[in-house]
Parts: structure tokens; sequence; C-alpha cells
């Protein structure tokens, strides 16, 4: 008898799984598998947190298998070879997966996927798993489409039944992929810690969501952290959005501060497909600018002082290091502190997009390449279309740490520095003495520099009329009146909110 493989790729979850639903309704043999691809692992965006997140969810995704009578294959390999031995060995006719909006190495890897299943008779059915709509002819009429989407019923299998004697292969170590060191207070994985993730947020944690976020402090708690979670599609963004709509009956017109969060929170993963959509539309995204005028615009090799300084955490610039220092260990960062650093190191220290977002990415234990990229143009001013947001570092210090407790967490060398000083240390008398360097930049003639710059390319001869172009590609679809075609109240404190990067729910 023929078999069919199921191909896990950023779906580890059984649960609303319309792909493993698709399989048990044909009825063939079904093979499970997932392929550890070190091409992958080698990419520029990829980092050991991300591997270490990896493995403990396809640890717990091997166990759900395992009850409904499925056992998880693992191979390593170039994905291509992997399944013409698969299908040489195992009379593989149907290959089923999901769409993936991932980055340009495994858009890449599913055109040579498609040109194989063509080449030795495969069906490949890869099937849609959230809001993103493949070869989109345009936006107009896409949110409605989507909402539809996310309350529609969710995928449940029917029975299936294992390919027999197919070997599997252990599960490599990150050393041995190239990977370095995971970061020690990272997120775990598994679809048993998101469930928990989600449950603590709409029931105990969510309360203060709308305010709480902006903080480093506060957002670690207040925030729902499934990013991560919808990021390796351990839980579906259909059973987030299906949770929170059921829990805003619940606490409709309590007064609160529940009704809003829940509201904020179901709009901002709207605006996680939204942005999502914008990559599957344009791949090139993650590496060209949206608006192609602001190419070359800064240098192409970033100057390597600047560039280290800001990854380790040693501009002199203590917020900005604080939330660097932080993110290398946890592998996290609230929403507004993502934007800020991004801001900072595009305008004040006049770093090249791609080498920044690249770092940010492997940092980002929530690592979304849809998400990712546009808010990393959106960050830099490169998109077009996007207000200009030059952080002041010191501002932000002040204004998201108003007791300083953040930046002493991470930057213990500034435990001498009086508290109204904190942010300014250079401003101190004993400044002299600390083991900190002194700012890289001037904040304000820095950031007074570069939004010159920026703004005089949109002074061009043509520039609006690329932009115009980019808005009908790219941005979201307002009727006749103006207003969001969704939840008005919603909506307008997500567009809000989508000025700052990552979408960390």
């Amino acid at each position: 008898m023929t078999g069919t493989i199921l191909w896990f790729k950023r779906d580890l979850r059984v649960a609303d799984h319309p792909a493993l639903a698709r399989a048990a309704l044909i009825g063939a043999p079904v093979l499970p598998l997932y392929i550890v691809e070190p091409g992958l692992w080698a990419q520029s965006d990829a980092d050991a947190r991300h591997y270490g997140f990896l493995r403990e969810s396809l640890v717990d995704l091997k166990d759900r298998l395992d009850r409904i009578g499925l056992a998880l294959v693992i191979r390593v390999g170039e994905a291509v070879t992997v399944l013409e031995d698969l299908r040489a060995r195992h009379a593989i006719t149907r290959l089923i997966s999901h769409e993936e909006t991932g980055n340009g190495w495994t858009y890449a890897r599913d055109r040579a996927m498609a040109a194989w299943a063509r080449g030795q008779g495969v069906v490949w059915e890869d099937l849609p798993q959230s809001g993103v709509v493949r070869r989109l002819r345009g936006r107009d009429g896409w949110a409605a489409a989507r909402d539809r989407v996310m309350a529609g019923p969710v995928a449940v299998p029917g029975r299936v039944t294992m390919l027999a004697d197919v070997a599997s292969s252990a599960l490599p170590g990150a050393a041995a992929l190239g990977l370095g060191a995971d970061a020690p207070q990272r997120q775990r994985g598994g679809r048993a810690a998101g469930l928990a993730r989600l449950d603590t947020f709409l029931t105990e944690r969510g309360q203060d969501y709308r305010r709480a976020m902006s903080s480093p402090l506060q957002g670690a708690t207040a925030c729902s952290r499934l990013s991560p979670h919808l990021a390796f599609g351990t839980i579906s963004a259909r059973e987030a959005e299906q949770a929170a709509a059921r829990r805003a009956v619940q606490v409709r017109g309590t007064g609160d501060g529940w009704p809003g969060s829940v509201q904020s929170f179901r709009a901002r993963l709207a605006w996680r497909d939204h942005f999502m959509q914008k990559l599957e539309d344009e791949p090139a995204l993650e590496w060209r600018c949206l608006h192609p005028a602001y190419e070359g615009l800064r240098p192409a090799i970033p100057d390597a002082a600047r560039l280290a300084a800001w990854q380790k955490g040693e501009t002199g610039l203590p917020f900005v290091d604080a939330c660097m220092r932080s993110l290398a260990a946890t592998g996290w960062l609230n929403f507004r502190m993502r934007s800020m650093v991004m801001a900072v190191a595009s305008y004040h220290l006049w770093l090249d997009w791609r080498a920044t977002g690249a770092h940010l990415a492997r940092m980002f234990t929530d690592y979304e390449p849809g998400i990712h990229w546009s808010q990393v143009q959106m960050q830099s001013g490169t998109t077009g279309i996007n207000t200009l947001r030059i952080y002041n570092p010191v501002k932000q210090g002040m204004d998201q740490d108003p007791t300083g407790a953040f930046t002493r967490a991470w930057v213990p060398e500034l435990a001498a520095v009086p508290d109204v000083l904190l942010q300014e240390p250079w401003r101190w008398d004993g400044a002299g003495g600390l083991p900190y360097p002194a700012p890289i930049v001037d904040v304000k003639q820095a950031a007074a520099w570069a939004r010159d710059r920026v703004w005089a390319v949109r002074q061009g001869d043509g520039f609006r009329a690329q932009a115009a172009q980019v808005v009908r590609k790219h941005a979201s679809r307002k009727d006749a009146k103006g207003r969001f075609r969704r939840d008005p109240v919603a909506v307008k404190q997500a567009k809000k909110d989508s000025r700052q990067m990552g979408f960390d729910f």
C-alpha cells in the first residue's frame, strides 16, 4: 500500500492541524516526519535558542502523536534528499504539509521541493494554517477573509494509521549543527507550556496587558508570551483567537481592565497575520528595502565597532545596553523596547538594517520572519509609507524604567550612579571612574543628522509614486468612510501598537 508523508515544519502540534486532518481523511498509512536541515541552521538568522525551543517542542509533539497511534520520524539532511529516500523505500505517493512564510532559504527549499514532487509524480498538498493567503491578488477583502478563517472550526483528525517499518534518527545536538550556546533564561518550548501560557494570560496575568506591555519589567509578566509558540506552531493562531473570543464574552462590561486587554490582544493577533502577509507577498523584503529609494542610504558594510557595541550592550547608553543584555540572556524583550533598540541601531548608530536585523533574529526566541523583517524595515524608515519613529533612548529609559530597576539589573556597572542620572551617567561627576563606556554617539546630534538624511530621500523625484505602489500592495484597507473593516476600537489600538516592533504578545 502506498503511504502519505505528513511533513511537520513550523506547526508542531496535533490539535487544529489541517494537514493531519487531511492525511487522516485520505486514509493511507501516514508517516509523520520532521527533518532537521543543517542548511537552515547555518543561516544568519538561526541560533541555539531557536533550536532548543524546537527540540523541546518536538519531544512534546512526539508524545502527543504517540497517543493517537503515530510515531514521529526524525531525519537529518537536505529535505529533497530525505524525501526522495523515503519515497523510494516506502512507496510514498503523497506529501502533505502546511504553507510556511519563512525566510529566503525556506522559500528556495520549497521551490526545490515542488520541482522534486512534480518530477517524481508525488502529490504535494501544501495547506494554509493561518490567515495568510498564498498567491494573494490584492488586499481588498483580505481582513474579512482572515477573520472568517479565525472564526472557523478547528481541524479535528479522524482515525490514522502509521506507516510501518520506518527508522528514525536521533535529534542532533546544537553543537553538531554549528550552533553556539543557548540563551540561559529563554522560554521553554512544547505545547503544554504554550497552553499554560495562554490560560494564565487570559485568566490571571493579562488584566493590565494594555498598559503594562510597554514596560520591560511589567511586560515580562503582563504580556501573553505566546509569540514563540505561535512562531513554532505549538499553538495555532486560531486556537489563540478563539480562546480570546470566549474570554471576551466572559469579561464583557466588567470595566476592570480585562475587556480592553483581551480586545488589544485579539487585534494584535490580526496584525500578526497582516504583517506576515507582507513577506508572503514580497519575499525580497528580507534583503531589499521595501521602498527602493532607500537602497544605499546606509553603508552596506556596517561600522564594525558600533555594531559590536550595540550587540554586546556596550554603547554607553544605559537603557539600550540593558535591553540588549536582557535580550541576549532571555531571548525576549517587550515590543516597545524592540522598536527602540532597532531604531537606535538604524538612526543613531547609522547601521544597515540587514546586519542588525539578522542579529535580532538570532536573539528573539520568537523570531517569525514575516513579522520580523517588515518591522525591522519599519523601524529603520525604509518602507517609505510609515512615519519615522526616532526614539530618544534616554527619555525611553526614564519613561519605561522610572525606578531604574531594569537598567540596574542588567548594567551593574552603574551601581554607584544616583537615580536622577542613571540614564545619563556621563553627566555625573564620578563618571570617569565608572567601569562603563562613554556613549558612542551624541543622542540628539545623531538623531537630527539621521532624520535629515532619511527625509531628504523622501523629497526625491518619483518617491511618492513608488510609495503609492507600496501602499497598494501592502497597506491595510479601510472602507469608504476611512474606518477599519473589523472591530474599530481594537484595530485603532493595534494600529497604534503596530508602530512598535515584533508583535510580542
